[in-house]
């Protein structure tokens, strides 16, 4: 898969000393969904700033399906698509106005085909007329992402795209994302909400103090680093461990009436065996037993604790 998105060796430095940026490093490949993780301040939304043109980087270098984005600001400009995390839009003008108008700020022809495409593909096709101050704010958003594919990038950038939405709308605008993915654009997500990288983005990439700690196929990086834990339903409720199992790491759960069991499943000896066996040298009868992987959030938090 070619690349889109080629970032190297980027380095941000503010005007009173601050390093946002450090040694950024990054390959975004055509027609993927990638989510970029970090707390608050990590760097997310300066790294897209600089990308789009709106901040100048002290160091290193952005190409854009091979262009330079100093170089060739204009074009590159043209192949990207921005959602910001505000909702600032022309708020007295109606929703079809507002994206054909981004549409021309780029020099395109007009196509209403095309713009109506868009804000029907975005479920606003019935708001179409409305000015844009009348509108929830979810629609708002909507409207955002339509703006930023109105000159037809290749490359769309969703800053927090989810942030003040209620979760039925979120779920409804993750399948509108990949609808977009669908039809060829490659998109960059940031989000505070790990339910939604785990479930929309192929890769992974995790900032932290404007360093990237790690960049990973999702399912990879959930397999390497993700740990898998043995529950054990018990027969009967217990208050504490058997003195005979206290030198396991087990934990009790559910008032009680759970064992758990954590384990690293890329190892070998991963210990269910003799755990099983010392079980019932204790006379701890359990009733069921299944396995979980740890979620994309506990992996994160680990990451971002270890750096």
């Amino acid at each position: 898969m070619s690349t889109i998105l080629s970032i190297n060796n980027l380095n941000k430095v503010y005007a009173d000393g601050f390093q946002a940026l450090k040694d950024i490093n990054l390959e975004i490949r055509k027609g993927e969904i990638f989510a970029l993780l970090g707390p608050n301040g990590a760097g997310k939304t300066t790294l897209i700033n600089c990308v789009c043109g709106i901040v100048n980087p002290a160091g290193g270098k952005i190409l854009v399906d091979g262009h330079d984005v100093i170089e060739d600001s204009r074009l590159t400009r043209s192949l990207i698509g921005l959602v910001p995390q505000e909702l600032a839009t022309d708020t007295f003008e109606t929703v079809m106005d507002t994206v054909k108008f981004s549409r021309r700020l780029f020099g395109k022809a007009a196509d209403n085909a095309y713009v109506e495409g868009i804000i029907k593909q975005l479920s606003l096709w019935d708001k179409r007329n409305s000015k844009i101050v009348t509108l929830s704010g979810g629609m708002k958003r909507r409207v955002l992402i339509a703006k930023a594919l109105s000159h037809e990038p290749q490359l769309l950038f969703l800053d927090e795209p989810t942030a003040g939405v209620d979760v039925n709308l979120r779920k409804n605008m993750w399948e509108q994302v990949r609808g977009l993915q669908k039809t060829g654009v490659t998109i960059i997500l940031t989000t505070h909400y790990i339910d939604e990288a785990e479930e929309m983005a192929d890769r992974i990439g995790v900032i932290n103090h404007g360093e990237i700690i790690v960049t990973e196929n999702k399912n990879d990086l959930m397999k390497k680093l993700g740990r898998k834990r043995l529950i054990l339903d018990l027969k009967d409720t217990r208050s504490e461990l058997p003195v005979e199992l206290k030198a396991w790491d087990l934990e009790l759960k559910s008032q009680g009436t759970q064992l758990i069991y954590t384990y690293n499943s890329n190892k070998e000896d991963n210990g269910i065996a003799e755990l099983l066996a010392a079980l019932s040298s204790a006379d701890l009868e359990y009733k069921d037993i299944h396995t979980d992987q740890s979620s994309l959030e506990e992996i994160f938090i680990e990451l971002v604790d270890e750096k």
